[in-house]
Parts: structure tokens; sequence; C-alpha cells
């Protein structure tokens, strides 16, 4: 049974661990998410300790999927913290640990996220991946929208790819004051 659950500032160093080996398996298996391989579990876990800190400022929303207690997937929303931007968030680092694919912890995680933006206030959000991953696939089936593609976008290790920009609008912006 896989569980999704909001992380809270007091669970953040009982998480930090599961979620650094969870970003350098993904980096290490072809991710493309800000890091190349091999990624070293300590830049990882650096990357979270940061993450972690702007969750406990109000400033990204963390979920986690949790299989028979394991921390298997997460899911970010960073919120846009500019003026205009109040209705606004960036869905990052989706990512899946590769011995739980295949489950839809994925969708389970993307529907969740959606869920917390609108809780958050958040009626757009937007997000990139590198085109033909697997994730694209997911966002199109889940009524996501192309907004349009940066060619040689990120570093591979061997070569680049082009990235592919998504939004999603949950709900209609609320008018203003």
């Amino acid at each position: 049974m896989v569980q999704i659950e909001r992380l809270t500032p007091r669970d953040a160093e009982t998480a930090l661990p599961a979620l650094a080996e969870l970003l350098k398996d993904a980096v290490d298996g072809g991710a493309s998410v800000s890091f190349l391989p091999p990624l070293p579990l300590e830049e990882a876990a650096r990357f979270w300790r940061q993450a972690l800190q702007a969750m406990a400022e109000g400033q990204r929303v963390v979920l986690v999927a949790r299989l028979e207690g394991a921390l298997v997937g997460v899911v970010t929303l960073d919120l846009a913290r500019v003026p205009n931007g109040a209705h606004r968030a960036e869905v990052q680092k989706l990512l899946v640990h590769s011995r739980a694919r295949g489950r839809g912890i994925g969708e389970r995680l993307m529907r969740a996220v959606e869920e917390a933006a609108l809780e958050a206030g958040r009626t757009l959000l937007v997000l990139d991946t590198c085109r033909g991953y697997t994730a694209e696939r997911l966002y199109r089936r889940l009524g996501w929208v192309e907004a349009g593609v940066i060619p040689n976008f990120a570093l591979e290790p061997n070569g680049y790819c082009d990235t592919v920009i998504f939004y999603k609008q949950l709900a209609a912006p609320s008018p203003r004051a």
C-alpha cells in the first residue's frame, strides 16, 4: 500500500537520508533533474537540506510517497514568492525510486501536488522535463499542456536534451482586488 504524505519540518531530518538516496538513485539512473551522474550522496543531501529549509520557511511543499513504510517517491512544489505570482507555483523533483516504479506512484504524487497547490491558493502550475522522458507521457496523460520546447536546454552524460515546458491551470484565478 502506497501512502502519500506532506513532509513537515519536524519530519525533515529523519527523511533526509532517504531523500538523498532517492535523488542519487534518480540521477545515477539517468534522470535529468539538475545534477549529473555519478551524484555523490553528500551533494544530494546538501540539495535536500536547502529544499527542506525552504519548506520550513513556507516557500516549498514537499510530498513523499511511502511503500510499506519506506520513502520511495517525492515531489516538490516551489511557491512563487513575487507579488504578481501569488497564484502560481512550479512542480519540481518528481522522483520515484527505481525499485518502486511501475506502480502508479508518480501519478499519485502528481495528483497530490495539484491538491496541495490548490490548498496553498495556487491555481497555475508549471514544470519542465526532457523531451522523450517517461515523465513527459505522464504529464500529457494528466492533462498538462505543452507551452513550448527549449532545444539543448539540459546537459546530460551523452549530450543535451530538449526541455518541454508544461503548464496546468487548476482553477480560474481569482479576480484582482
